[in-house]
């Protein structure tokens, strides 16, 4: 057994050490973005979510690269419509600190995305995370939150860095008073109003947009684009 398989199975062992419920886990996540874990993971696949979203989730546009990273696609598909990828947890995960590494993609009229979700179609409200980075200008992040469907917690922040030139990491500490977002462990940003307090699915998606040219700039077309994730981590209070 070579040395990547040999994490890989550590790895795998770890996480079936968890503590969970069918919709709630409590613990220390951290898992390497090496190949597809159904235990943990899904890959949405063959719906829109509509409205803003200017494709198709498709499971082949979740894929794993040889050197391990998890990398999620825009293509194009037929009748120049366009295809795009998300990954998220099958469980789902309440307060605590969320880190990732990821390098997201650069063009015009895209995001890509780590967040926690939570609403309707689960069961619950509306509650949300976000750290999205608009492709328009991947030297900028934006933190935003909602709450029973309530949002208009936007921030965008200069990075000082090109972010779809390397991996860096991003973070957000959830606490019952409290959100804080970190850039490679620096604290940018703290919001005290109107906090979310319903557990989601850690997610991570890249999408094109429709009807949002202010928000994210016209999407002209350009494909294939990728978001690249190296690893994900979870440290529950």
């Amino acid at each position: 057994m070579n040395k990547k398989s040999l994490i890989t199975l550590v790895t795998t062992i770890v996480i079936s050490l968890f503590f969970s419920t069918s919709t709630f886990a409590a613990t220390i996540f951290w898992e390497p973005l090496t190949y597809f874990n159904p235990s943990t993971w899904q890959k949405a696949d063959g719906y829109s979510n509509g409205n803003m979203f200017n494709c198709t989730w498709r499971a082949n546009n979740a894929n794993f690269t040889s050197d391990g990273k998890l990398k999620l696609g825009l293509t194009s598909s037929a009748q120049n419509k366009f295809d795009c990828g998300e990954y998220r947890t099958t469980n789902k995960y309440g307060y605590g600190k969320y880190e990732v590494s990821m390098k997201p993609a650069k063009n015009t009229g895209i995001v890509s995305s780590f967040f926690t979700y939570t609403g309707p179609a689960n069961g619950t409200q509306w509650d949300e995370i976000d750290i999205e980075f608009l492709g328009k200008d991947t030297t900028k992040v934006q933190f935003n939150y909602y709450t029973n469907g309530v949002g208009g917690h936007e921030k965008v922040i200069n990075l000082g860095f090109d972010a779809s030139a390397g991996f860096h990491t991003y973070a957000f500490d959830w606490q019952p008073g409290s959100i804080k977002w970190y850039v490679d462990g620096v604290l940018k940003h703290t919001a005290t109003a109107n906090i979310p307090k319903t557990p989601g699915q850690i997610m991570m998606n890249l999408w094109n947009g429709a009807g949002v040219d202010e928000w994210l700039g016209s999407y002209n077309g350009a494909n294939p684009l990728y978001a690249e994730y190296d690893w994900v981590k979870y440290t529950g209070n």
